[in-house]
């Protein structure tokens, strides 16, 4: 599956949706909206079957098992829309081996499942301004990593990776200037998450474009592969390993404060794209008249702390990040900084597109299991913003450890504590409002978490 799949789909050629079915020949009809369900691991939880009115918490049960015997739960939001616009999936994702610079034989490589290399794969989606984005990106990003995964796999599979992925030699120096650039397998699985967000990001422009849609989404996904868990994010989710004695992050947020630099750097390297409508200067506050004339406080893309400034009437525009904490914005408009989709977005009653400040490359955080001794309550909880919003990594590890050393015996164990999580980020409902256990006010947000066990890991 790649852009130029959905390419030949739209034009009507013989493209296969993923785990669907062949488009004839001829024009036809254009692309349809994908209707909105929720994950599909979640069989049985339709739109009808999901009462708003005590934000019930959903989740997998032992009828349908998730890889490594992971726990999902996830609930709606408190009426700030119609639809839950997380979306989550998991997959076991199969990896074709190849020789380099050989073509293997197809039914060979069906019947040969030595010649597959295994990952498993999970991933949250934040959706906003419609659940579309998160739909089509639960849909198609493990087939993006798959295929690029699969493009640079005569490289993972070698000690060091060669310089030529056919084998060739073209320098007799050629291993060496890998050594030096410190080239390992693990970069080329990096790199190929990094080009597989990328990828899925130009297909939902194309999709949502096509359908005449809008909206984006946040995307953070684990890939075990090799050895290894590699989680990558682009957005405000977030993943923790919850060890027997310590709390690793795996991932950091991006918002419009903690990307300021990168975002003030654009924006002054290409001025236009603010149409003279916005300023790149960050003030502790918005400017007033009165100000001009004056030496404020301000800071810009090359500075870690701060200045004064002599005040001109063009630092009275808006400017490009603004607010703090839950409430800083980029370009006034969102809340993230990193993302997919977006494409048609436009700051209001402007023609600033937010699209080129709104990065859809993940960073990627790598947890090498061959150094670590990992124990049998170690677990990796995924989320997104939802939860975070009003738990920190402490509270959520400190539940983590209690939970699974009070219910060692229940098999379903992970399964229940997804759900825990859930319920004690939302909270309880106390009149019109949703409060936490300690009176402080809960959630209203999309809550997903996934909980995903690390100890009897697959090791195929």
């Amino acid at each position: 599956m790649s852009a130029e799949w959905l390419r030949r789909w739209r034009r009507g050629g013989p493209a296969e949706r993923p785990g669907g079915t062949q488009g004839g020949p001829g024009p036809g009809p254009p692309p349809t909206a994908l209707r909105y369900r929720r994950p599909k691991f979640l069989r049985g939880v339709g739109v009808e079957e999901s009462p708003r009115g005590g934000r019930a918490v959903r989740g997998t049960g032992p009828e349908r098992p998730l890889p490594w015997g992971a726990g999902y739960a996830e609930v709606i939001n408190a009426e700030k829309s119609e639809f839950n616009e997380d979306q989550a999936a998991c997959c076991q994702i199969s990896i074709r081996r190849r020789e380099p610079g050989l073509e293997e034989d197809e039914e060979w490589l069906i019947l040969c499942s030595t010649q597959f290399l295994t990952g498993y794969y999970w991933a949250l989606f934040d959706g906003h301004g419609g659940p579309e984005a998160a739909i089509i990106a639960s849909n198609y990003l493990h087939y993006c990593i798959k295929q690029k995964l699969e493009e640079v796999v005569g490289g993972i599979t070698e000690v060091q990776p060669p310089m030529h992925l056919s084998g060739r030699c073209v320098c007799d120096s050629d291993p060496q200037f890998v050594e030096e650039k410190h080239i390992h397998a693990e970069d080329l699985v990096v790199g190929a998450l990094e080009n597989a967000f990328q990828e899925c990001d130009e297909v939902i422009g194309q999709e949502m474009e096509a359908t005449n849609q809008t909206g984006g989404c946040t995307a953070l996904a684990a890939l075990y592969f090799q050895g290894k868990l590699y989680v990558a994010n682009a957005g405000d989710s977030r993943a923790i390993l919850v060890l027997k004695d310590s709390i690793v992050p795996m991932s950091c947020e991006f918002t419009p404060e903690t990307e300021r630099q990168r975002l003030q750097h654009l924006a002054f390297l290409f001025p236009k794209l603010l149409d003279s409508e916005f300023t790149r200067f960050e003030f502790p506050r918005r400017l007033k008249g009165d100000d001009v004339g004056q030496k404020v406080l301000y800071r810009d893309y090359f500075m870690e702390g701060w200045g004064y400034k002599m005040v001109e009437k063009a630092d009275l525009k808006y400017p490009l990040v603004h607010g703090h904490g839950k409430q800083a914005r980029l370009l006034g408009t969102l809340a993230v900084s990193r993302g997919l989709g977006d494409h048609q977005l436009k700051v209001i009653d402007t023609n600033v597109e937010v699209k080129p400040f709104l990065s859809c490359i993940p960073k990627v955080n790598v947890f090498d299991f061959a150094l670590h001794d990992i124990k049998e309550d170690d677990v990796l909880v995924m989320a997104t913003d939802g939860l975070w919003d009003v738990l920190c990594n402490k509270e959520v590890a400190h539940m983590v450890r209690t939970f699974l050393a009070e219910n060692r015996t229940d098999p379903h164990r992970f399964s229940e504590l997804a759900k825990c999580l859930v319920c004690r980020a939302r909270g309880k409902e106390r009149g019109h409002q949703w409060m936490l256990d300690d009176s402080h006010e809960a959630s209203y947000d999309d809550i997903s978490v996934f909980v995903i066990p690390l100890h009897n890991r697959n090791e195929d």
